[in-house]
């Protein structure tokens, strides 16, 4: 080799790390759009890690606390408020991020005034509603209910109208991009109380039942929603000018609630396979499969964090009539979502065995379900957070048909497998049902909107 060619060489190899270093620092302070979603995204992608991890934390605490009934009672209940908080907010959460941009685009101010804080009242006073007629259903059935459930029951119902503002109040924050306002609140504050007012239970040496733990949890919704509305009202008085409130509820209910439709159909597709694998199998063989979804969730982080960061720029550039650049951020939410999916797939597949380990040497039977499970993540990773793109540009009634299908696909198949194939049938059924979610939506994506939403393919 000779000496021109030796430096060259060198010339490259130090390139490479200094481009790399650009392209790093150009993710990390760069202004770009770009670099701003990678940072939001990322944000996004590492509060929900860390809450699952301290999730996790939370239940094995819990259990070890509670002794088994308690802990399944709570868990009951627990699960319940859930359910019931992620859809009384009428789907306000994710509207927020169509209803504040276009507000601001087209200068309503008076009415980005009232949905801020109009929408945040009448979601708590519709969720009060309903916690109070839940409650009154649990007085009527008392007779027919677990006597050590219908106190935790009561406590749930109390938690839902915080639980409720929280949600709503987190996609307030997220239409302003103040990710951390947004999820901290809910996924990392509440979890860490929930943690502290239980163990300072055991050490004062209370008795840490299902009542208790439900106290704990309650009061931990409350406290954290409240920091947020402070917090959240100072920004916003900031961010806004004060001036006459205009309240469009029916609007806002007229695009939310085929959102509430779409999450609702989401949460039955997520929770199909494991009630149907109950109905069907021993409590062993779905505690593994739920050691696997566990595991394989890590992926839908990803999906989440995009959607989360990118739902209100899709709403911002199509009201500004601008098409070249929403396809262009399309594009890039696309491809920030699927490629690191398959990465993320690939070291969780090859460190599955010791990750199901973790949960029980017994657990590391479900390692080959994980591979079935992973087509379905995998496959609808390639086109993105195309459900947000959907509900910010007008079609959710066809994005929600589409995941009412999609669950459909799923129960049925679920029920003609599952029998016979036990997790790796429920695995399986929900990986189709994925699939068909996904043609459906890239069909609905391509011939209403003329966006080609795949990660690979011609764009035309």
């Amino acid at each position: 080799m000779n000496a021109v060619a030796v430096v060259e060489a060198e010339n490259t190899s130090d390139a490479r790390p200094a481009g790399l270093m650009a392209r790093l620092r150009g993710v990390l302070t760069g202004t770009s759009e770009a670099s701003l979603t990678k940072r939001l995204a990322g944000t996004v992608f590492l509060i929900r890690v860390l809450s699952a991890g301290l999730a996790y934390f939370s239940q094995v605490l819990l259990a070890r606390w509670m002794g088994g009934s308690d802990y399944g009672i709570y868990v009951y209940v627990w699960t319940w408020v859930l359910l019931l908080g992620s859809v009384l907010d009428f789907g306000i959460a994710v509207s927020a991020q169509k209803i504040i941009p276009e507000y601001r685009a087209s200068g309503e101010l008076s009415m980005l005034r009232g949905f801020l804080s109009g929408s945040r009242w009448m979601t708590f006073a519709a969720s009060t509603a309903v916690a109070l007629m839940l409650a009154a259903l649990v007085k009527i059935l008392s007779p027919w209910i677990d006597a050590h459930t219908i106190v935790p029951l009561y406590i749930g119902c109390l938690t839902l109208p915080a639980f409720v503002v929280a949600n709503t109040q987190d996609g307030l924050a997220r239409s302003h991009d103040w990710m951390r306002l947004g999820l901290m609140p809910q996924f990392i504050v509440r979890q860490t109380l929930i943690i502290g007012f239980t163990a300072g239970a055991v050490v004062l040496g209370m008795n840490l039942g299902a009542t208790a733990a439900m106290i704990a949890s309650a009061a931990a919704v409350w406290i954290a929603m409240i920091g947020q509305l402070i917090v959240l009202n100072r920004r916003l008085n900031a961010s806004v000018a004060p001036g006459p409130k205009t309240y469009e509820i029916r609007a806002w209910l007229k695009i939310s609630l085929p959102i509430m439709m779409v999450e609702g159909f989401y949460l039955l597709l997520s929770y199909t396979d494991v009630l149907v694998l109950q109905q069907f199998r021993s409590s062993e063989e779905v505690g593994v499969y739920f050691a696997v979804v566990k595991t394989l969730a890590l992926v839908s982080f990803i999906h989440y964090a995009m959607s989360a960061t990118t739902a209100h720029r899709f709403s911002e550039y199509h009201a500004s009539g601008d098409k070249e650049r929403l396809s262009a951020y399309i594009a890039h939410a696309i491809k920030w979502t699927f490629w690191p999916s398959v990465a993320a797939t690939a070291v969780l597949l090859a460190l599955g065995e010791p990750l199901l380990w973790l949960f029980g040497p017994q657990f590391t039977a479900g390692y080959g379900i994980m591979f079935v499970a992973a087509i379905g993540l995998i496959v609808r990773s390639a086109i993105g957070p195309v459900e947000r793109l959907l509900n910010m540009l007008g079609h959710q009634n066809m994005c929600a048909l589409a995941y009412a299908l999609a669950f459909v696909v799923n129960l049925v198949l679920c029920v003609l497998l599952v029998p016979r194939f036990g997790g790796y049938g429920a695995a399986a059924a929900t990986s189709i049902a994925l699939v068909f979610e996904t043609i459906l939506l890239f069909w609905i994506t391509r011939t209403r909107l003329g966006f080609h939403v795949l990660a690979f393919g011609k764009k035309s």
